[in-house]
């Protein structure tokens, strides 16, 4: 099982960088809304992005940052239960090397590959 000292500290920092994108996104599509409040002709503009492109953009950024953000949020809430590094659907310990790589893994390899993850 791999060092959960070591495994939080990566959670945090995780925690941290997501909730940065976040923020980031969140406020960039604040400020997109603000733009858009505007009267303008962006969409004609053969040189420059829509807004409506912009905005996907944005929001996709800020939903996968969001699903990363809650993944971590679980991984650690895991730790603190004592049920991290365990497999959610077999028991089995997750590989210490499965953990490295994808520290809020909640199934082993063989389980996740009949889960398709």
């Amino acid at each position: 099982m791999a060092d959960h000292a070591a495994q939080r500290t990566r959670l945090e920092e995780l925690r941290t960088e997501a909730l940065a994108r976040t923020e980031t996104a969140v406020a960039a599509l604040a400020e997109l809304t603000r733009d858009r409040d505007e009267p303008a002709d962006d969409e004609h503009d053969p040189e420059g992005v829509t807004l409506s492109a912009e905005w996907s953009r944005l929001t996709g950024l800020a939903e996968a940052a969001q699903a990363e953000l809650r993944q971590v949020e679980d991984a650690l809430s895991r730790m603190d239960a004592g049920t991290y590094g365990r497999c959610a659907d077999c028991g089995r310990p997750i590989p210490a090397a499965r953990l490295t790589i994808r520290p809020f893994a909640q199934l082993c390899v063989p389980c996740a590959e009949k889960a398709g993850q």
